[in-house]
């Protein structure tokens, strides 16, 4: 019964009863109360279900919410779901990258092991016997602190760069997917090379005798110098004036080069910089399209009741402007996947960058160019040297990206981004 006819009706009793004889004002007393209960009763019955679908509503308020990704709360958090998604990676994989450099960069003593897929074994075995478990990862704490802070840029700069290039589903398409993560991938590179170039160092050190620590790469990297070439002054010269006038121009533009451009300090650490940039660009690039894209396909609405986390198992309320979140392997999978598809892409440029890490230690220490170190590589193995170790790429690269991914998209949830 609505209150209102409550109301009317102990007015209407009220005015009757002001005529009534008092036995029937006795009467009117005692039913007074019950009526009044019964109208407190629908009051607060119908405030119990006004809180109750105001409190119904709230979360579904608060899922409706943007999610400010220039805030320094989600730029925080997502720089340190990267960075242990990172770091996660790498140690899942730590032998096979030990290994996978010495192939790369064609360490003498693991030359044998190379072009069969049990050369891989037999070198982990032979690391094993004469350094120990400790020597599958040696470099592997450069690695750490190299890698912790180049995914947690990686991963941050994605998300903010992809916020900026595609500011609603309406522009997201593969282009610009691929250079939000071509761009991601660039900024963490210029950020982080040196320690990548100490942790290659390290990794490919192979002497029992005496090991160099982190301190000691360090140090002969700095002081490394290319050697000086010896000039024939026995050779007979032209002494014409237009010769003499061209030798004098080459000697001094060759002095001038050799003054301006470093031959050892800092710039020791940026060696293979530039074919790490270009290989950053379709590695990172496609590894982020093939991921979003495959995700897109395991959300599928004819497959999504197999492939996606249901909400109970939420442990924060679903955003709806952010993608449902994958199950456990169909996350691996999409990540697993996004590692094939950049590491065939981005193979070639590596093997140069790290032929040209490397070149303090192996050949004449000669500082060379990209396209000197190719051309090595063709002279010396043809197109298939380009591809040295790419069986064990796939072994190292598809877990880890795979890993990669997942503990990101899982630190994000336990994060509350």
């Amino acid at each position: 019964m609505p209150a209102s006819i409550v109301i009317g009706n102990n007015a209407q009793d009220s005015g009757m009863n002001s005529h009534s004889n008092s036995n029937q004002n006795m009467t009117s007393t005692t039913t007074s109360p019950s009526r009044e209960i019964e109208k407190s009763s629908v009051f607060s019955t119908h405030h119990a279900s006004s809180s109750s679908s105001s409190s119904s509503r709230a979360p579904e308020l608060e899922t409706r919410q943007v999610v400010d990704k220039q805030s320094w709360n989600y730029v925080m958090r997502s720089g340190l779901a990267g960075g242990l998604a990172g770091c996660a990676a790498k140690t899942a994989v730590g032998p096979l990258d030990r290994v996978k450099i010495l192939f790369q960069a064609s360490n003498p003593q693991f030359a044998k092991y190379t072009g069969s897929w049990f050369g891989v074994i037999k070198a982990m075995r032979d690391i094993y016997s004469t350094e120990g478990p400790r020597g599958l990862f040696r470099g592997h704490s450069a690695t750490l602190l190299r890698i912790f802070p180049y995914a947690g840029i990686k991963f941050l700069a994605y998300e903010q760069v992809r916020a900026f290039l595609i500011p609603d589903k309406t522009q997201e398409t593969s282009v610009r997917r691929f250079f939000s993560g071509s761009l991601a991938g660039t900024v963490s590179v210029f950020c982080t090379y040196p320690l990548e170039l100490i942790r290659v160092r390290l990794a490919f050190e192979t002497k029992t005798k005496q090991r160099a620590s982190l301190v000691d790469i360090c140090r002969i990297i700095y002081h490394e110098r290319p050697p000086t070439v010896a000039v024939n002054h026995t050779a007979p010269v032209d002494i014409s004036s237009p010769t003499r006038a061209v030798a004098n121009t080459l000697t001094a533009t060759s002095q001038t080069l050799a003054k301006v451009t470093p031959t050892s300090g800092l710039a020791n650490f940026f060696r293979g910089f530039a074919p790490t940039l270009c290989g950053m660009l379709p590695y990172a690039g496609s590894s982020f399209l093939t991921h979003d894209t495959a995700g897109d396909l395991m959300r599928h609405p004819r497959i999504a009741k197999y492939t996606t986390l249901p909400e109970s198992q939420s442990s924060t309320p679903r955003n709806p402007n952010k993608p449902v979140p994958l199950r456990s392997w169909a996350e691996l999978a999409t990540g697993g996947l996004a590692g094939f598809v950049s590491q065939t892409l981005s193979y070639p440029l590596e093997v140069i960058r790290r032929r040209m890490q490397v070149g303090g230690v192996v050949g004449d220490g000669h500082r060379l160019t990209m396209g000197e170190v190719a051309g090595t590589i063709y002279r010396q193995a043809g197109p298939k040297g380009f591809f040295v170790g790419l069986g064990i790429g796939y072994v190292k690269v598809i877990p880890m990206v795979a890993v990669s991914f997942y503990v990101y998209e899982r630190a994000k949830l336990w994060l509350g981004i």
